[in-house]
């Protein structure tokens, strides 16, 4: 019996586990997956010494509450996350971009994210995990992944295989910022719309649905024309890319998405705006600002430089 575990005395809300997502597997009907926000995911594997490629509990608006049995080990948790350590009938109050130490029998309470999405728990160890085409990012759409592609449930019991000697109490400054201009590219079908359903998608402002998950974020607002078809030839789809269906309404496709579809494409948020993006919660407002792809590439080197920078302050 393994003797370093969590038990899950709460699941919270679409807890899963998640990595840097599987390549190259679209050609059979599989999208790349993988952690929402891939900044705090590599920050939160950082902060407890761990290879940032480890998989981590991704949870959205509430996460887990869990019971912790073994020797001591740290956690991390980035976001912009409400959580509490319970231990000897005492609170400690959690602090994010920080590290906390547990030891047996210590409770962690993701309580709630605050305005935000999603949020990442990396501990000093490797979780007993089942690797599928290499990753243990878990779809629960097609039942891929960790966790036999299925979320976090009531009762379970999570084994480390091993805990890091590395044990430093790091911390890190850093705040999540928001954003309400998505900076897109247009897409492959820009042209199957009308002028002024044009002038519509880059002026007017839209509103984040409820009905969002990890595979798509639906967007309500004025009505976007489409002139030539609504429905086109299927054809292959990436993470980000905004298709608009027959109502009007554009649906902006995530790390879950199918890898083909029907609807015209109007636009792609780009790389450096996605982070940031998939934080945005429902009823959130947001205009679209069009980018060339030269500035979206010098937009994204620069995304990656500034996450290097925090990774390397840690």
């Amino acid at each position: 019996m393994n003797k370093n575990f969590f038990k899950i005395l709460r699941a919270g809300v679409n807890t899963t586990f998640q990595d840097l997502g599987r390549d190259n597997l679209y050609h059979i009907g599989i999208p790349f997956s993988g952690a929402m926000d891939n900044r705090n995911y590599l920050l939160a594997n950082k902060l407890v010494g761990n290879k940032t490629e480890l998989p981590v509990i991704e949870f959205a608006y509430q996460g887990p509450l869990l019971e912790y049995s073994g020797e001591r080990i740290n956690i991390a948790i980035t976001g912009d996350v409400n959580f509490i350590i319970k231990r000897n009938n005492k609170e400690i109050k959690g602090v994010c971009y920080q590290v906390f130490e547990l030891g047996n029998e210590d409770k962690l309470d993701i309580i709630s994210t605050n305005k935000s999405v999603y949020g990442y728990l990396a501990v000093s160890g490797e979780f007993d995990l089942k690797y599928q085409w290499s990753s243990c990012s878990t779809n629960t759409k097609a039942n891929i992944g960790a966790n036999e592609g299925k979320k976090l449930e009531v009762g379970q019991k999570m084994n480390l295989l091993k805990i890091n000697e590395n044990l430093n109490m790091k911390k890190l400054d850093y705040v999540n910022t928001r954003i309400e201009n998505l900076r897109v590219i247009k897409g492959t079908n820009f042209d199957y719309f009308s002028e002024q359903g044009k002038k519509i998608f880059f002026e007017k402002e839209f509103i984040i649905s409820k009905l969002s998950d990890r595979m798509g974020m639906r967007l309500e607002g004025p009505k976007i024309e489409n002139k030539v078809d609504t429905n086109i030839k299927s054809e292959g789809l990436i993470k980000g890319v905004i298709q608009v269906p027959a109502d009007g309404n554009p649906i902006i496709m995530l790390s879950d998405h199918g890898t083909i579809g029907g609807y015209p494409k109007i636009g792609v948020v780009i790389s450096a705006d996605y982070d940031k993006l998939v934080q945005l919660t429902p009823g959130t407002k947001i205009k679209f600002k069009e980018c060339d792809l030269s500035s979206a590439e010098s937009l994204f080197k620069l995304y990656e430089l500034e996450t290097q920078n925090l990774i390397s302050q840690i």
